[in-house]
């Protein structure tokens, strides 16, 4: 089978698993969005997936998102960027004229930069808190215990609308565990989207409440990228 017939099935497969665990849980499956994670992906392979209907996009840097997304985007309509990987205060200005989505708020100085910028170009991302479940000290994110005064700042101090939280469990850690709290965590915030689940534990998230999914190995096939997805 050619590549691009595997990226076909591949995305195809992930599709059917998105909506039978979404039927096992009792939820309609058009409530848990794919985004196919494309970082190190090449503009074709993007632009077969582009053709196969998807529309949802994850890139984990925003240079390399700076790189290949505008002349997509410029080419297709209906595309939605979201960014689900950390992001530096100096890169803020990109990120905010490029993404439609970002998930990896996780501080004050972040919150106010993202403020500064939305206010100079009149684009207002989506924003999710991304919390920091395991309290990892290499891990970006909020702690859990942290959480809801740093909502309530970004609300009250910066004017940022908080639409949902992100988490990336421990690889040693019983996922389900991780996933459950942060949706206890945005209950009691009264936030909506819940961004967790990869490609070897979406079956769990979506069963602990995920709206989106953030998949590239399960559609792409593994590649040396460092990070998980």
């Amino acid at each position: 089978m050619s590549e691009a017939g595997l990226v076909s099935s591949s995305l195809h497969a992930v599709e059917r698993d998105i909506a039978d665990a979404a039927r096992a849980g009792g939820r309609d499956p058009a409530s848990v969005r794919l985004i196919a994670v494309t970082k190190t992906v090449p503009e074709q392979v993007i632009e077969e997936v582009i053709g196969l209907g998807q529309r949802r996009f994850g890139e984990n840097r925003v240079q390399e998102a700076k790189g290949k997304w505008p002349a997509l985007k410029a080419r297709y309509s209906g595309l939605e960027l979201h960014l689900i990987g950390p992001l530096q205060s100096n890169k803020v200005h990109d990120a905010v004229h490029l993404f439609d989505v970002i998930h990896s708020l996780d501080r004050p100085k972040l919150a106010h930069a993202l403020a500064e910028a939305i206010a100079r170009v009149d684009k207002r991302p989506r924003l999710l808190v991304q919390v920091n479940t395991g309290e990892e000290p290499q891990k970006a994110g909020v702690r859990p215990a942290e959480t809801d005064t740093f909502v309530a700042q970004c609300r009250d101090a910066y004017g940022l609308e908080i639409e949902g939280l992100m988490c990336i469990p421990p690889l040693d850690e019983e996922p389900s565990l991780h996933f459950a709290l942060l949706a206890k965590i945005a209950a009691r915030l009264g936030l909506k989207e819940l961004s967790m689940g990869m490609s070897s534990d979406f079956g769990t998230a979506i069963a602990c409440g995920a709206t989106y999914v953030r998949i590239g190995t399960a559609i792409f096939g593994a590649r040396d990228t460092g990070t998980r997805d």
